[in-house]
């Protein structure tokens, strides 16, 4: 839980830059770890501490979030649960969702190049016109995502099973 902390302080210094975000969600999220159907639209999180350390949100629970336009820059979000989360225009370079679970979450739009996916769930995601350019997908699981004008160049598609089915062996 000490990773969560980290966020948290910063949580209560940013709320007027969340306009959108709904005060009792951020609330919920610095209380728990977990935002659960949690309303944090526009949400800029400051992702460096004053140490130049990385902001972690690892292992939280953000199933059916709605993140859109959200700036999560170089975020961690190992392991997080985003089942269903709303990410469009979501702004997540450099980002690590290594073993995160996106299925049936929509990214449409966002933005994630040199981004850490490795072992993550992608099934059912939407990835229309998502930036995914250098962009770590070995082991990922794209099953039946929406992957429709999605940008590609440079992704390591290693072991990445594929909309179709199909699993990938180039970047390896």
């Amino acid at each position: 839980m000490k990773h969560i902390s980290i966020i948290l302080a910063f949580l209560m210094t940013i709320g007027s830059q969340a306009s959108a975000a709904d005060p009792d969600d951020l609330q919920k999220l610095k209380d728990t770890g977990n935002c659960v159907k949690c309303l944090l639209t526009g949400f800029n999180l400051p992702l460096r501490d004053t140490t130049e350390n990385y902001v972690n949100l690892d292992n939280a629970n953000l199933r059916n979030t709605s993140l859109i336009n959200a700036n999560l820059w170089g975020a961690s979000l190992k392991n997080a649960n985003l089942t269903n989360a709303y990410l469009i225009n979501t702004y997540l370079p450099d980002a690590n969702l290594n073993g995160a679970n996106l299925s049936g979450a929509n990214l449409h739009k966002a933005q994630m190049p040199n981004s850490n996916l490795t072992g993550a769930n992608l099934s059912g995601a939407k990835l229309t016109y998502t930036n995914l350019e250098d962009a770590n997908l070995s082991g990922a699981n794209l099953t039946d995502a929406n992957m429709s004008y999605a940008k590609m160049n440079g992704a390591i598609l290693c072991n990445t099973t594929m909309p179709d089915g199909s699993v990938i062996y180039s970047g390896c």
